[in-house]
């Protein structure tokens, strides 16, 4: 047999082995050259994963989150976070939905969850509907995802092709969740660091900051701007005077911790640039955002400014470093597990 027809029956031979693996595992990618981003390699993440197993994922996703958002249209902001607070600790593998149980001690414990992260009965009621129309099928690190992506889209914000095909975690990490997701007191140097650790840029950086443009923070989140940000007893130089004044009736020295305030006080339900636009006035809430224009860095810098002149340019960055984020080390083929349950594994 000479060499094109060895190489003919071979090929024949892995197209036959792809098509059966499909058949017997609906949503199964055999994976040639990954379409994992960070992932790579076999059984990468790709678009297509639940078109024959569970077509009708995105719609179930959509209706509840449709729901949810219209009842209270800040679920939309706290939905996106809770992405983000899973995919910097162990990787995109819903490990922040577990609850505390034998052998697993929950990331909902760790200081940056604690009365902090929030939507999870969201997350339960979508898991239960799939769970209904697509028995043991979409994980819940895949919710996690397509809910990111649709309370963006809900808002106003822009719209991805998303790549799928996560697995679930059988482990949380409480310390990873203390000391990889990065603080509202952060300065620019630590931002870099933490986003550097995930495998993400400082544009990366930049973008995905820009998701504060819906949502609120906690008073204790800020409060060290109003009252004492650099351990003199004085306020952040940073902070416009009126804003300043303005917070402060929100959030007082002592007391009101749990007080919110908007991140993006002019348009707070809504995905758009102006969160840049307020970092550019003096007006970012967390240290976290205005650092961002103030950290004397002239990439953030620029990147803060192109942002805030070109809503679009926004858009098509943030939804390029979304699906950068959600492709930090997942659990994919046969790694992991789907769980029945997104509170507890199987």
């Amino acid at each position: 047999m000479d060499f094109f027809c060895r190489v003919t029956l071979a090929l024949m031979v892995i197209t036959f082995l792809s098509a059966t693996l499909s058949q017997a595992h609906p949503g199964f990618n055999f994976g040639w050259g990954g379409h994992g981003g960070i992932s790579g390699g076999y059984f990468g993440l790709f678009p297509e994963f639940y078109q024959s197993s569970c077509p009708q994922v995105d719609d179930i996703v959509v209706s509840v989150l449709e729901k949810a958002i219209a009842k209270e249209p800040r679920m939309a902001a706290s939905l996106l976070r809770l992405h983000f607070h899973d995919c910097f600790v162990q990787g995109c593998d819903a490990s922040v939905l577990l609850d505390d149980s034998t052998g697993i001690a929950s990331e909902k414990r760790s200081v940056p969850n604690r009365n902090s992260i929030r939507g999870f009965e969201v997350i339960d009621e979508i898991k239960a509907k799939l769970e209904e129309a697509c028995p043991h099928t979409v994980s819940c690190a895949d919710i996690l995802a397509l809910a990111a992506r649709g309370s963006t889209v809900l808002s106003g914000g822009p719209n991805w092709v998303l790549p799928l095909g996560r697995r679930d975690s059988r482990s949380a990490s409480l310390s990873g969740a203390n000391n990889n997701i990065p603080p509202p007191n952060s300065t620019l140097p630590n931002l870099v660091t933490f986003f550097k650790r995930q495998g993400l840029d400082e544009v990366d950086l930049v973008a995905l900051s820009g998701g504060h443009t819906i949502g609120v923070a906690r008073c204790t989140t800020f409060k060290q701007r109003l009252y004492n940000q650099n351990g003199n007893n004085q306020p952040d130089a940073s902070l416009d005077k009126t804003y300043y004044y303005g917070l402060k009736s929100v959030c007082p020295r002592s007391g009101g911790d749990n007080n919110i305030s908007p991140l993006d006080f002019a348009s707070p339900a809504r995905f758009d640039n102006t969160y840049f636009k307020l970092i550019l006035w003096g007006k970012g809430l967390l240290t976290s955002d205005e650092v961002l224009w103030t950290g004397n860095d002239r990439r953030t810098m620029q990147l803060v400014k192109s942002y805030a002149e070109d809503e679009g340019l926004f858009f098509e960055q943030f939804a390029k470093s979304m699906v950068k984020m959600g492709n930090i080390r997942p659990l994919t083929g046969y790694n992991g597990e789907v769980r029945k349950n997104c509170r507890r594994i199987n």
